[in-house]
């Protein structure tokens, strides 16, 4: 547990030469590209400011949104050089600015994720974020685990439950099934009494999908989708899909749904136009977490589901990876990118 004790506290002499510090390591990087252009560098540390906390970063979560950032491929652009990057991560508060009365120094928490990272970006040692930019972490939760959990299972609880409205029995089609959030939507699928039907390319995966509690796995490689849907559905079709590809394949999420069946798209890890289904009527969600977090009401709602998940066992975020040492992040990136992990992966500052 990342908070203050007896062997951990440290003296107000101590927190004071912190966070003054001038500097603080953080990865930039100069030029969009490959793992290879993300660079550790000394960028100043300032205080916080009127309604901001200043936190030590402890583990970061990675996420595939900062692969396409760095690459270029995200729906934003990053400015360079000197580009930030990271949404994801858990840390204890060592300061706080005029007006905060929500954190304070010791308090264990993890950044909300509803900010532009190429500004805000958390990859670093210690990091300074509004206070609306921060959440507090699960009592007792540790740190990686913890910087493995926000964004995943907000984005589950935002997009298949407030969104989506997914209900007890409905049968659920859930792409990139291997992702971080592709296991939290299995986890909070079954929490709700509902029936995970995971996609995947290739083998692979199959076996540990349906260790996670995937109650079928599709592999898009080798078979059809809507027919292997259709089959488990016993001919009427899912009544929810929940993607992060988009692109052509998204017409066949369509087509597997039961005639006014929702499809929520929170990804578009094919670049491709998206094409929709003549599957009429069809409602089509296009859902962007990082808008709806930031709400202060959406946080608390995110946040109460998330933790009594947790509490129960219901959600537990499953960790890929965990590396040790910021200058491990190339190494994670390129992990990312190789498709070959189940789960999140976290690199440990």
């Amino acid at each position: 547990m990342s908070t203050y004790s007896a062997t951990t506290a440290v003296t107000d002499k101590a927190v004071t030469k912190a966070v003054t510090k001038a500097v603080t390591k953080a990865v930039l990087f100069h030029e969009i590209g490959g793992p290879e252009v993300l660079k550790i560098e000394d960028v100043p540390l300032a205080q916080p400011g009127p309604g901001e906390v200043l936190f030590r970063v402890e583990a970061i979560g990675l996420n595939r949104a900062e692969a396409l950032f760095r690459a270029g491929a995200y729906y934003y652009q990053p400015t360079l050089p000197g580009s930030r990057l990271g949404y994801e991560a858990a840390g204890v508060v060592e300061a706080v600015g005029e007006g905060v009365t929500a954190f304070a120094p010791g308090d264990a928490v993890m950044s909300a994720a509803n900010f532009d990272f190429g500004v805000h970006g958390v990859y670093g040692e210690r990091v300074v974020l509004s206070e609306g930019f921060v959440v507090r972490r699960p009592d007792g939760m540790d740190a990686v685990t913890s910087a493995a959990m926000w964004l995943t299972y907000s984005t589950v609880y935002g997009g298949l439950v407030e969104t989506g409205g997914l209900a007890p029995g409905d049968h659920v089609v859930i792409t990139g099934a291997s992702s971080g959030v592709g296991t939290a939507a299995v986890q909070t699928a079954l929490r709700m009494g509902a029936v995970p039907i995971a996609t995947t390319r290739g083998e692979a995966k199959r076996q540990r999908l349906l260790e996670l509690g995937a109650a079928h796995v599709v592999s898009t490689d080798s078979e059809d989708l809507v027919k292997e849907v259709k089959r488990i559905t016993g001919g009427h079709g899912a009544r929810l899909a929940f993607d992060a590809v988009g692109g052509p394949g998204f017409a066949a999420l369509g087509d597997a749904l039961t005639p006014g069946g929702t499809a929520v798209l929170y990804g578009w890890l094919d670049p491709r136009p998206i094409q929709l289904s003549m599957n009429w009527p069809l409602t089509v969600h296009t859902y962007a977490n990082g808008v709806l977090a930031r709400e202060e009401d959406f946080r608390r709602r995110a946040a109460a589901f998330i933790g009594s998940g947790l509490t129960s066992g219901t959600l537990a975020p499953v960790i890929a990876e965990a590396f040790d040492g910021l200058e491990r992040i190339t190494d994670a990136h390129r992990l990312m990118e190789s498709n070959a992990h189940t789960g999140k992966i976290v690199v440990k500052v």
